[in-house]
């Protein structure tokens, strides 16, 4: 399942780890403790990209990996995230999708109405992430689309305060995967932060995505820090398995964001290829387990 779908679905409803175990975590979870994990990375992994695993199946799978947490899970899942003791590093349901968004006045009144609703529930979870979107282009330039931003985001940032919740934007990359998207760059979203001005509002850097729009990853973890938020992992290219079949360097960008003094969490968006997608996933924290 593409994530574009994944999120429009959702919207519409309202490391000690050895990949050589080859038994199959869905279909036996064991009871087991969770493997002992360093601890410096706080982990969480993006729920689309294992949807073929009925969520009261995959939760008990991330604790007997040690994964604390999930992105990108709605209201209506957080009782079972409780069940389960796995954290909401990352909610969501309260964008429209993930082209129509603050840069076009034409949806803010929509989204004034839905992140209104949603941020007080979200602070009474106890969660804290709360994602949103730019939306595409359409022919306006990034100027434009940046005030209409502010002027929205402004509607709602009071009421963020508040409640202590963080709303968080995401990058995306616009050559491949998101055409058109206009938070497709750092410069632009720091811009937005420093426009707003609200320790409420920060960015979710993809990491896969921005390899792809602007390169010089651990570069600009060093430089624009305060302004990232949260972090996501996919290989590059082809946003698979973050080992060596692909070209970033997952263990030296973990250490470039732990020398950041980050505290937040870092979640795994990858596709998995594996024949168990499980293994991938256990590989993948190992990796990031630095």
């Amino acid at each position: 399942m593409k994530r574009r779908t994944f999120v429009q679905n959702s919207v519409a409803a309202g490391a000690g780890l050895l990949v050589t175990n080859t038994a199959c975590a869905a279909d036996n979870p064991s009871n087991k403790s969770p493997q002992k994990l360093k601890g410096n990375i706080r982990h969480s992994v993006s729920q689309w990209c294992f949807g073929k695993y009925p969520l009261e199946e995959f939760l008990p799978i991330l604790n007997e990996i040690g994964i604390p947490a999930i992105d990108l899970v709605g209201e209506k899942d957080w009782p079972t995230l409780k069940k389960y003791n796995i954290d909401c590093s990352m909610c969501n349901g309260a964008e429209l999708n993930l082209v129509d968004g603050w840069n076009d006045l034409k949806f803010h009144d929509e989204l004034i109405q839905r992140y209104s609703e949603l941020i007080p529930k979200v602070a009474e979870a106890g969660y804290k992430n709360l994602i949103c979107f730019s939306g595409n282009r359409r022919g306006m330039d990034d100027e434009q689309g940046l005030q209409n931003c502010v002027k929205g985001l402004k509607s709602i940032l009071s009421l963020a305060e508040k409640h202590g919740v963080i709303i968080i934007m995401e990058l995306f990359n616009s050559k491949i995967d998101h055409p058109d998207y206009m938070c497709d760059n750092t410069p632009w979203g720091v811009k937005l932060c420093d426009a707003l001005g609200s320790d409420n509002f920060k960015l979710l850097y993809d990491i896969y995505h921005m390899q792809i729009n602007e390169g010089d990853i651990i570069r600009t973890i060093q430089d624009y820090h305060p302004y990232f938020a949260h972090y996501h992992t996919a290989g590059v290219p082809g946003r698979n398995e973050i080992n060596d079949s692909q070209e970033l360097n997952y263990p030296a960008i973990m250490k470039a964001i732990l020398k950041t003094g980050f505290k937040g969490y870092v979640a795994q968006e990858f596709v998995p290829t594996y024949d168990n997608p499980i293994d991938s996933l256990k590989e993948a924290i190992q990796i990031c387990d630095v």
